[in-house]
């Protein structure tokens, strides 16, 4: 096969010198993998292998846990700390919790390569996070439908809120006002005050997908809220 394009989502130590690794790669969207030797002192490869490092890489086997073959860097990584790195490892936990194996999803990878040089700068996360979220639950056909649950148009003075199960808004006292929901389903993000909506409904939406399990690098991400706002 010819190398791919791929990122790290997750690894971790299997056997003696080896790696299970879950990649997300440009064609073949989310592959599970066997890094053979990749943690064995010296190694080349454990030195390439590294969260928002792009790499080429390919692999054998006709099973869903395939041997990786070739990793070679095809760059630096992203120099992500403090609140960037979290928002990082946000990004790779939904990507791994939510893909299919090998269901390609291209739009997804050119938004998550985006990404990581958003995440260098604080004004870029938010924006950056959310097209990443966007295109996710496009890609699994989960996005809002910014509409009723029967598919009838927003009152801009009426308030809604996200129905999982029609993936539309109903009526709610106290949700998002319809001006509002129709300036976020044409992704007018700059409008003041859309960041903290459009954080909402992608959250809403993407609880319908993770069930009852928390992602840990959010809880990661509250934690250092608290330990802010406590200093």
């Amino acid at each position: 096969m010819q190398p791919q394009p791929a990122f790290l989502l997750h690894k971790r130590p299997y056997r003696e010198t080896s790696a299970l690794v879950e990649l997300l790669t440009l064609d073949h969207g989310r592959v599970r993998a066997v890094a053979q030797g990749v943690q064995r002192p010296g190694s080349r490869s454990r030195s390439q292998m590294q969260p928002f490092a792009p790499l080429h890489i390919t692999w054998q086997g006709e099973r869903e846990l395939k041997r990786l073959r070739l990793v070679e860097s095809r760059g630096t990584a992203a120099m992500l700390v403090g609140e960037g790195l979290l928002c990082g490892l946000y990004a790779n936990e939904l990507l791994t919790r939510l893909l299919p194996v090998e269901f390609a999803v291209p739009e997804v990878f050119a938004f998550y390569t985006s990404l990581l040089a958003d995440l260098v700068r604080p004004a870029g996360r938010a924006p950056g996070l959310r097209r990443l979220e966007v295109a996710l639950l496009d890609a699994l056909d989960a996005a809002p439908r910014f509409c009723g649950p029967a598919g009838e148009a927003l009152d801009p003075q009426a308030r809604y809120q996200y129905d999982a199960n029609s993936r539309g808004f109903v009526s709610a006292a106290r949700g998002i006002d319809g001006r509002t929901l129709r300036l976020l389903s044409h992704s007018d993000w700059s409008e003041p005050g859309l960041a903290g909506v459009a954080k909402a409904v992608n959250r809403a939406a993407l609880a319908a997908l993770l069930g009852d399990r928390p992602l840990r690098s959010r809880e990661l991400m509250q934690t250092m809220a608290q330990r802010r706002r406590a200093q």
